[in-house]
């Protein structure tokens, strides 16, 4: 599949499939040729395109569509990124991506979205990602809008037992291993 495919959603979160302890799949896609870079792997500009498709279509599917931004002024910014790569991916291979929602407050979201090879089911890559609820008259932080976060506290819900992902709240630096 070239295009992205995102997965069917009823409006404003009505009708998500969320189910406990299990992350929620946003979208299903394969590495197109114009994410392939001169080491004949994708990019890793593209791998933060293609984690913001996958964000895009989870705001798609909880109702955070393009038009329910200009009807009610409303928007998201990212605050943090932090990508991990942890497996190379090559043109047209399948990726399915998933998401787990770490934390939730009434302005902010804290997501883990996983990038998987759909075929081996292997982790590819993540990226931990620290989102704002803007109001774009004001360009500040806002509150959610009750019926946006409604389908953002079933999701938390969903996932509050789960395991904290080791990727997850990491910081950068080199390892180094302990002198003998």
């Amino acid at each position: 599949m070239s295009a992205p495919e995102t997965l069917r959603h009823a409006p404003a979160g009505r009708g998500l499939d969320i189910r406990a302890n299990e992350r929620l799949v946003v979208q299903r896609t394969a590495v197109r040729p114009e994410w392939i870079d001169y080491n004949g792997h994708m990019n890793v500009a593209y791998y933060l395109l293609a984690f913001d498709l996958a964000l895009d279509a989870l705001f798609d599917r909880i109702g955070l569509t393009q038009a329910y931004r200009r009807e009610h002024g409303v928007s998201t910014f990212a605050l943090e990124v932090h990508l991990c790569y942890v497996r190379e991916v090559r043109l047209d291979d399948p990726l399915r991506f998933e998401v787990q929602m770490l934390d939730l407050d009434e302005k902010r979201f804290h997501f883990l979205l996983f990038m998987i090879d759909d075929g081996t089911d292997d982790l590819c890559a993540t990226a931990e990602w620290i989102s704002a609820h803007m109001d774009m008259t004001t360009r500040r932080m806002a509150p959610f809008r009750p019926d946006l976060l409604a389908p953002l506290q079933k999701i938390r819900a969903a996932h509050k037992d789960m395991p904290w992902p080791d990727q997850a709240g990491r910081k950068i630096g080199i390892r180094r291993r302990p002198a003998a």
